[in-house]
């Protein structure tokens, strides 16, 4: 029985997850040590401004473990030899053809814990990620964002 907290990982979104839950456990637990206890070595706690940052930054990085510990607790990863990769899905890179715009842009399909426009990564879950998906070369594909209507057309498909 699927678990509505199960959130969908391309391999590389999962192993990072992995590695930023070790280097938060392991080195930044350390620094954050060396770091309390360089600040009790000034003195009074109560007026101490050093020994509240790294406080603060203590409580962020444990807020950061524990979400990562759940989202891991949670992650499904997707199983690529089992997909084809001629259709868009999570993992895909999509070369499409933007009309109104008269660009080209390329896409890549990532679980919605990994997206990051910025990095041309685009969440399964958002508005183009679910008007592409399912898509293949050639298909030409309207979008409903919230910026308007958008009209593509996906000119290749592969995988990252």
């Amino acid at each position: 029985m699927a678990n509505e907290n199960q959130r969908l990982y391309t391999q590389q979104g999962y192993n990072e997850l992995i590695e930023e839950l070790k280097y938060l456990k392991g080195e930044k637990r350390d620094q954050i040590k060396q770091d309390l206890e360089a600040a009790r070595s000034f003195g009074d706690l109560s007026e101490n401004a050093e020994y509240d940052a790294a406080r603060n930054e203590q409580a962020k990085v444990e807020t950061r473990i524990k979400e990562l510990e759940d989202m891991i607790e949670n992650a499904v990863v997707i199983d690529e030899s089992q997909i084809d990769s001629s259709i868009v899905s999570l993992g895909s890179v999509v070369k499409a053809y933007d009309v109104e715009f008269d660009e080209e842009i390329t896409y890549n399909v990532v679980g919605s814990n990994e997206a990051n426009p910025f990095e041309g990564k685009i969440s399964d879950q958002s508005p183009i990620g679910r008007a592409i998906i399912g898509a293949k070369a050639g298909d030409e594909v309207t979008i409903d964002a919230p910026g308007g209507s958008m009209h593509i057309k996906i000119l290749e498909v592969s995988r990252a």
